[in-house]
């Protein structure tokens, strides 16, 4: 678990857009993912939900702070049988600048939907080992997206080929419902950061 702090300290360290740092503009929103890379599972499929979407912003001059266990990460099944011929996606962490919008996931239900460029690893050989050598640029379809429709999972399998899938669908639901507040505020265009759990300083 992170602080709004560290996250903030992350993010600048990189060189990256902070929003709303020196205004008191509300609900202009950093969402910023942070993926696991600890030194046992940094390049392996762990096929769990170890990751973080973390969410901060102002309302009435105040920072809000949020964070809920997602997947960064393809799971077991994905990397096995993956449909892009191409091989599996992993986003390559950076600051992808109006990557998100609003709209509906493989037609279904409201999401984050790629409408910008990312950049993601391909990773073909199925050997459970995400190898970081290839890289493609492009809209691949890399949503914001929940898991389980009632509840959890308790694995991540193809839940991903490269999407940022979140655990619980109650966490999803509040970070879409602050998500919508922010689109009626400032428009439907969003940011989307992933970092490294190494990034991050703790104190």
């Amino acid at each position: 678990m992170y602080t709004k702090e560290q996250i903030e300290a992350a993010i600048k360290s990189k060189g990256y857009v902070w929003f709303n740092d020196d205004t008191n503009k509300t609900y202009d929103v950093n969402i910023v993912g942070v993926r696991n890379n600890a030194a046992t599972i940094a390049d392996k499929v762990t096929n769990v939900f170890d990751d973080f979407m973390t969410l901060s912003f102002k309302e009435g001059g105040v920072w809000k702070f949020y964070q809920w266990a997602i997947t960064t990460d393809p799971g077991t099944k994905a990397v096995k049988e993956f449909s892009n011929p191409n091989g599996v996606a992993r986003v390559v962490p950076g600051q992808y600048r109006g990557m998100w919008a609003v709209g509906l996931h493989q037609g279904k239900y409201e999401a984050m939907r790629q409408v910008a460029p990312v950049k993601v690893y391909r990773d073909k050989n199925k050997d459970m080992t995400f190898n970081e050598t290839i890289i493609q640029e492009g809209i691949f379809g890399i949503n914001g997206h929940r898991s389980n429709p009632k509840t959890e999972s308790a694995y991540v399998e193809n839940w991903s080929e490269g999407c940022q899938v979140f655990k619980r669908v109650k966490d999803f639901n509040e970070f879409m419902g602050l998500i919508n507040k922010a689109k009626a505020i400032h428009g439907n265009s969003f940011t989307y950061t992933l970092i490294e759990s190494t990034d991050i300083k703790i104190s």
